[in-house]
């Protein structure tokens, strides 16, 4: 019976355990956030709610420029309700090659890690639903697939819950 316990214990555990960025250090083509988010690019997305239902869909514009290694990403947003938002990141690559990134609805940075064709970001965002605002746990990894197309898979929890995750799909011009 231990034995029996120890093992589902274990089986548990290694369901818990996510992919680290370093797993992609030989996939290319290799991503280098300075060049891919240089000039103007375009993406389409949906949320999904924790069932795996579309919730909202939506088109984003973002004119992107870098300058002594600052990064300003102007995203603009058109919602499948009609709506419209814009989100301005500030991006700094760190000496160790990592990124920090700071938004308005961002909740303190987002540390980003990149390796290969992937880049992993981790940050809290406010997120207003119906007229509230919750603080919401990102776990975000985007795949350049070449030198135009780029896939973005966002999960978002809180409390450790799963709530929904984001896809993305960005097309740089």
């Amino acid at each position: 019976m231990k034995l029996l316990i120890a093992a589902a214990l274990a089986l548990g555990l290694a369901g818990c355990a996510t992919t680290g960025v370093e797993e992609y250090r030989a996939a290319t083509p290799v991503l280098q956030l300075e060049h891919y988010f240089n000039g103007r690019l375009e993406a389409w997305g949906m949320f999904q709610g924790r069932s795996g239902e579309v919730k909202k869909r939506f088109h984003v514009v973002i004119d992107a420029r870098w300058n002594d290694g600052i990064g300003v990403l102007d995203e603009h947003f058109r919602w499948s309700d009609g709506t419209e938002s814009q989100r301005i990141w500030t991006l700094i690559r760190q000496p160790d090659g990592s990124y920090r990134g700071k938004a308005d609805d961002v909740i303190g940075e987002a540390i980003g890690k990149l390796a290969g064709n992937a880049l992993h970001w981790r940050y809290v965002m406010a997120v207003p639903v119906d007229g509230k605002t919750y603080h919401v746990d990102f776990d975000d990894w985007m795949f350049l697939m070449d030198d135009k197309v780029m896939l973005n898979r966002s999960t978002m929890s809180k409390w450790g819950f799963h709530l929904g995750e984001v896809t993305l799909s960005f097309i740089k011009r």
